[in-house]
């Protein structure tokens, strides 16, 4: 059973996180930036010359790792998933840095008995010398074996506000993207090496018919959908990137991004894989400078 009082208090050490210039394009290379490589835009995150890193790589920087495996948790690792992810760029990231992230448990829910639990994680990311605060991360996980753990003392925090839900409406911009066969083995180059995303015989394990791709190069892939769609390859206009993860996704399928704009600053976003007729990102949230 879960462990309220453990898991609202558990200390995180600061991470240290330096990221070079190499860094910055290998990440952009993961998330398919560069598979267009006479595409001017695409080229000012992969090839040194003006160097833009993209935004939702704040995502990758600074994890607390796998605390939740601790077996003073009370959490069940196995039937844990990543359900939303959402990054707030208060400055724009350089293509080389320096930084320190601060993780802290910031609620956790109960949903009910057989209906699982909410844990969200805030990261925040500072400049190692100046302490200018560069990005914050929401990392909100499900907990499906959880639910219930209030029933002991009736301790539960408010659930995280949802992102809202996509208008009724066509699209006013879409762009697809195919991910490359080895996008997952370019991707966890970036530092996520779990062998789902490598070993076929992991994934069989696991009940995937083949490595999905890490859910969080999908969610770079949305952005990278708004760098193009909307704000011309401009970085410092993309202020903050959130949505949902519905469905995994495999390498060699081609993704398409719905575009809506809902004002002058935010644009909302949903991403297909068609072949398979499933939506792999929903309720997605574009904000801009």
């Amino acid at each position: 059973m879960l462990n309220y009082a453990v898991c609202k208090n558990w200390k995180f050490d600061d991470v240290p996180y330096s990221y070079t210039e190499r860094d910055s394009m290998l990440y952009a290379l993961g998330i398919g930036i560069g598979a267009s490589p006479l595409d001017a835009g695409q080229l000012r995150f992969v090839y040194e010359k003006n160097l833009q890193a993209v935004p939702t790589m704040a995502s990758i920087m600074g994890s607390p790792g796998p605390w939740a495996r601790s077996p003073e948790t009370g959490i069940d690792y196995l039937k844990l998933v990543h359900g939303e992810n959402d990054v707030r760029i208060l400055k724009p990231l350089p293509p080389a840095a320096s930084l320190i992230a601060r993780n802290r448990v910031h609620s956790i829910t109960d949903k009910g008995t057989g209906k699982g639990a909410i844990v969200v994680v805030l990261r925040e990311l500072f400049d190692a010398a100046s302490k200018e605060k560069y990005a914050e991360i929401r990392h909100i996980t499900f907990l499906r074996a959880d639910g219930g753990f209030s029933a002991a003392n009736g301790i539960s925090d408010p659930s995280p506000e949802a992102l809202p839900a996509i208008e009724d409406r066509p699209a006013d911009v879409e762009v697809s993207f195919p991910v490359l066969e080895q996008a997952a083995l370019i991707y966890r180059l970036s530092g996520d090496y779990n062998p789902l995303h490598a070993d076929p015989e992991v994934a069989t394990q696991a009940g995937f018919p083949r490595p999905i791709l890490h859910g969080l190069a999908t969610f770079g892939m949305a952005c990278h959908a708004a760098l193009k769609g909307v704000v011309d390859y401009d970085a410092s206009r993309i202020r903050r990137v959130a949505a949902r993860f519905t469905s995994p996704v495999y390498p060699g399928e081609t993704l398409r991004f719905e575009m809506w704009r809902s004002g002058p600053n935010l644009v909302r976003l949903r991403a297909h894989a068609d072949a398979r007729s499933v939506v792999v990102l929903n309720n997605g949230v574009i904000e801009l400078a």
